[in-house]
C-alpha cells in the first residue's frame, strides 16, 4: 500500500535547527563613579587656566566614564564659541525649533562640546544649532563639555547626534575636513578612516561641490562597493577623487538624458533615477563582488551610453521598488 504524502513527509529527517544564544550584558569596562572624580593631570590644569582666562568659568574637571579622557565642565562666554570650518550650513529650521523648546522650558540642559583653538576662541563640532538657538534667544554664556585634545573637532561625524545629516550633508562636511587636514604633514587618506566614516562621501562631496544639486543618492550604492580609502598622500588622493568625481558628474549627465526621454514617454516616479543607475551597474547580479572603482564607472558609462529607453516598461520601473531620489537631488 503507498504511503500518503504525509507519512512520507513525516519519515524525512528533520534538520537540525540551531538557535541563536542570547548575547549577555556586556563585560564590565571604564570606570567607576569614584575613578571618575581625582585630581586632574597637568595639561587639563592648564586648560582649566586657559578657560578662566578667557572669562570662562570652570564648573568640574571629571574623566569620562568609558575611555577615562578628561573633560573639562564649562561655563563658556557664548560670542567666543564657533563652529568648526567644514560644518554643514545652519538649518534655519532647526534652530527656530531649538529656540522655541528653549524659550518654552526656559531651561537650557544640553552642553555643547568643544575645543579651545587659541585666545578666547572655542569651536564646537557638536553644538552648532545648539549655540547659534542660544544667540537667539540673547544668552551670554552657554555650558559646553571642554575637551583637552585639538583634534577631537575632526570626528565631527563620529560624534554629532544634534541632527540627522542627509547624503549631501555628510559629504560635504567629509570634503570640507579633507581640506583642513591636507596641511598636516605626512598624513594619508587612510590615516582618517573613522573622522571620514565612508570613502564615498569623499566622492560624493566633490560632486555636491560642483553641482548642488547632484542625484548623490542614486549612486551611493554602488560607491559603498567599489570605493575604497586610498593610502596615499591625502593631498594625492583628493586629486585622485577630484578626477573620480569629474567621471561621475559626466556619467550623472547621460543619466540626466535618459530621465529625460523616459519622462516623455510618460514614466514619472520618484524611484526613476535609481532605477535606471541600478540597470547600469556593473556588480548587480553579483552579491558580494567589487571591483575598482575607475573600472566600475568606465563600465558604467559604456552601459549608459547604449541605454535603449524603447525597452524600459512602467512595469519594469514599478517592479524595481527601493528609495526615491529625495526631493532635493531629483
Amino acid at each position: 500500500m503507498a504511503k500518503s504524502k504525509t507519512a512520507e513527509k513525516s519519515d524525512k529527517p528533520k534538520k537540525a535547527t540551531t538557535r541563536r544564544r542570547k548575547r549577555g550584558p556586556a563585560a564590565p569596562t571604564g570606570l567607576s563613579p569614584a575613578e571618575m572624580k581625582v585630581d586632574p593631570a597637568p595639561n587639563v590644569c592648564t586648560l582649566c587656566d586657559e578657560i578662566q582666562s578667557d572669562g570662562g568659568a570652570v564648573l568640574v574637571p571629571y574623566r569620562e566614564p568609558l575611555g577615562g579622557r578628561w573633560v573639562v565642565l564649562a561655563a563658556l562666554p557664548l560670542e567666543q564659541v564657533d563652529p568648526t570650518p567644514y560644518q554643514r550650513r545652519l538649518s534655519d529650521a532647526h534652530v527656530k525649533r531649538l529656540t522655541d523648546v528653549i524659550a518654552r522650558t526656559g531651561r537650557y540642559l544640553d552642553p555643547i562640546i568643544a575645543v579651545r583653538v587659541g585666545e578666547k576662541k572655542y569651536q564646537t563640532p557638536n553644538g552648532h544649532h545648539r549655540a547659534s538657538a542660544m544667540k537667539a534667544q540673547g544668552a551670554r554664556a552657554i555650558t559646553a563639555l571642554v575637551v583637552s585634545e585639538p583634534e577631537i573637532a575632526r570626528l565631527i561625524l563620529a560624534l554629532n547626534v544634534e541632527k540627522a545629516h542627509n547624503l549631501r550633508e555628510k559629504s560635504l562636511e567629509v570634503i570640507r575636513l579633507a581640506r583642513e587636514l591636507v596641511s598636516l604633514p605626512g598624513v594619508k587618506e587612510s590615516d582618517f578612516t573613522l573622522e571620514f566614516e565612508e570613502p564615498a562621501f569623499l566622492t560624493l562631496g566633490l560632486c555636491y561641490e560642483q553641482h548642488g544639486r547632484f542625484s548623490g543618492g542614486a549612486y551611493n550604492p554602488i560607491l559603498k562597493r567599489v570605493d575604497e580609502f586610498l593610502d596615499s598622500p591625502l593631498s594625492k588622493a583628493l586629486e585622485q577623487r577630484n578626477e573620480h568625481a569629474t567621471r561621475l558628474l559626466a556619467l550623472d549627465e547621460t543619466v540626466t538624458a535618459i530621465v529625460k526621454s523616459l519622462q516623455k514617454k510618460g514614466l514619472q516616479s520618484p524611484y526613476l533615477r535609481s532605477f535606471i543607475v541600478a540597470r547600469l551597474n556593473p556588480l548587480r547580479f553579483r552579491r558580494g563582488a567589487t571591483m575598482p572603482i575607475e573600472k566600475a564607472l568606465d563600465e558604467m558609462t559604456k552601459a549608459a551610453e547604449r541605454f535603449k529607453t524603447d525597452k524600459i516598461s512602467p512595469a519594469d520601473l514599478a517592479r524595481s521598488g527601493g528609495a526615491p531620489d529625495s526631493p532635493a537631488e531629483a
